[in-house]
């Protein structure tokens, strides 16, 4: 599953990113309930991408989401990446959150003007074959997108075994898609998982992506509105080779 969960906020109109637009830098009573409404969701799932968690400020009651998530939904491993540290006021941060057992976790910071988009990569598995999940949040402008899938193509081609998720800000017919296939083996992205806006979704700007030695037997979004973003969600068959440690 990926899902960017707005930091707990609850979005249900274009308008609440006015009347609720200052809860993206004071505390609020509802998010750590949607947190947990959050946490019922995840829990079904092996691997979860967040994005736009905080990592424990002021906002948010200081408390690190991520590691919120993980513990109420009984994830026994999680990471959080902070990208922009705003001290005690606000740490903007992707999670990965595993039932599975990861043998190596990197951060990598992506290009672009303006500092705190970044990827985080999981490996699981063994010498012999490995799984790499990579979790992204791009940026919101196109040049820039452009420079960070550039970028990460280089992570994805150094693995044989691969899933990419996150929020891409970019619809999957585009430009920053049309270089992601160009530059890598990664399948074709699903064009009719719409995830944005939440109530009434029509963009396909969040998205899971696979090698071709990954089987897909499912994949769809979630209907599950709390975030300005709904989850989509894909079911992987792994190669009899890969063999991965709860």
């Amino acid at each position: 599953m990926s899902y960017n969960i707005q930091t707990g906020i609850e979005t249900s109109y274009y308008r609440h990113y006015v009347t609720r637009g200052w809860r993206h830098f004071l505390p609020h009573a509802d998010r750590q309930s949607n947190l947990q409404r959050i946490a019922q969701i995840i829990s079904e799932f092996d691997i979860v991408g967040l994005q736009e968690v905080d990592g424990g400020s002021f906002r948010s009651g200081y408390v690190n989401q991520a590691q919120f998530l993980a513990q109420h939904a009984q994830f026994p491993f999680w990471y959080s990446q902070t990208n922009r540290n705003l001290g005690k006021f606000a740490q903007h941060s992707n999670g990965l959150l595993s039932k599975l057992r990861p043998v190596e976790i990197r951060e990598h910071k992506l290009p672009g003007m303006i500092p705190g988009r970044g990827a985080l990569v999981m490996k699981f598995g063994g010498p012999e074959a490995s799984l790499t999940v990579i979790l992204l949040h791009l940026a919101l402008g196109r040049r820039t997108r452009l420079r960070q899938l550039d970028y990460v193509s280089e992570v994805i081609n150094s693995t044989e075994h691969c899933v990419v998720m996150g929020d891409f800000n970019c619809l999957s017919r585009s430009r920053e898609f049309e270089l992601l296939r160009e530059r890598t083996d990664l399948a074709e992205p699903m064009h009719d998982l719409h995830t944005f806006p939440s109530w009434r979704p029509q963009q396909n700007i969040d998205h899971i992506l696979v090698s071709p030695t990954l089987r897909v037997e499912a994949a769809q979004v979630v209907d599950y509105p709390l975030s300005d973003h709904l989850p989509i969600t894909m079911e992987v068959v792994l190669p009899e080779q890969l063999k991965l440690v709860p």
